[in-house]
């Protein structure tokens, strides 16, 4: 199942390397939902899916709330074949940074803005405004296949806007954790943690992995996607994860086709005693 949203480091053609290793458990959580590519990937049936990002909380939410109804408003207004222009564009994400987090209409110019910005990426300045760029693509598709499985896929799931510490609060016996955070940077200039405000810096990434082994400590599953970087793994395999998983993957958030090279990726496990 494809996820309805492009997303920086998205775990679409990851998912089925990754989910085989998520064994046990009856329901999954995950701090960082972003795509939601590795639930809709996965057969648990009950999901705690969180991700700081309010406006994504935002849209999952009211999506599987009214389902086709939205899709259909979405798509008519949207996407009628007369908004692929950057004079509709920056005056839809003028209208969309206006508008109060949680409102419908928000919610659906954010669909509008994920398929004509830039790459499809989702960014905001200090202040909290969106502020990706025109995408320039001669055809947009309008994803409304994918839209109706993700509804199909998530009744009954949770969705939460909070913080990965938060998240982590809420976990119980008989959960299964998939943590997917902004990664540690491959070079100085190469990190990307903008996807909501603020950052994900080195204490966050400990303390993620801190959480993670006392999770595992109390009996509940924990993998952490990450780059396959020298600091990741000293700071895994320093707390007791298992970092044998790797993989090599294709970036596709560059701009140019050229420069999507393959770079590692770890999967720690920390697994219950």
């Amino acid at each position: 199942m494809r996820p309805f949203l492009k997303w920086a480091g998205g775990k679409h053609r990851l998912a089925p390397l990754i989910t085989p290793h998520l064994q046990g458990g009856r329901r999954l959580v995950e701090p960082f939902m972003g795509s939601c590519a590795l639930f809709l990937a996965s057969r648990f049936e009950e999901a705690l899916l969180c991700d700081i990002n309010a406006d994504l909380v935002s849209l999952y939410t009211i999506l599987r709330d009214e389902g086709k109804d939205f899709i259909n408003d979405t798509e008519g207004l949207l996407f009628d074949g007369t908004r692929n222009t950057e004079s509709a564009f920056y005056a839809l994400r003028e209208e969309f940074n206006d508008l109060p987090i949680g409102d419908r209409r928000r919610a659906m110019i954010f669909v509008y803005l994920n398929r004509h910005a830039f790459n499809g990426l989702c960014r905001y300045s200090a202040k909290g405004a969106f502020n990706v760029p025109f995408g320039r693509y001669r055809n947009i598709h309008f994803p409304r296949a994918e839209m109706v499985a993700f509804v199909e896929r998530v009744r009954g799931v949770v969705f939460r806007c909070q913080s990965f510490e938060q998240t982590f609060a809420e976990i119980r016996p008989g959960d299964t954790v998939y943590a997917d955070p902004p990664y540690f940077p491959l070079s100085p200039t190469a990190s990307f943690t903008s996807y909501a405000s603020g950052g994900f810096n080195l204490p966050q990434q400990t303390l993620l992995a801190e959480l993670a082994r006392d999770a595992a400590a109390a009996g509940i599953p924990v993998a952490i996607s990450n780059h396959d970087t020298d600091e990741a793994i000293a700071l895994y395999e320093g707390l007791g994860a298992d970092c044998s998983i790797r993989f090599q993957v294709r970036r596709n958030v560059s701009g140019s086709g050229d420069s999507r090279k393959k770079v590692g990726e770890v999967l720690a496990l920390f697994r219950p005693a």
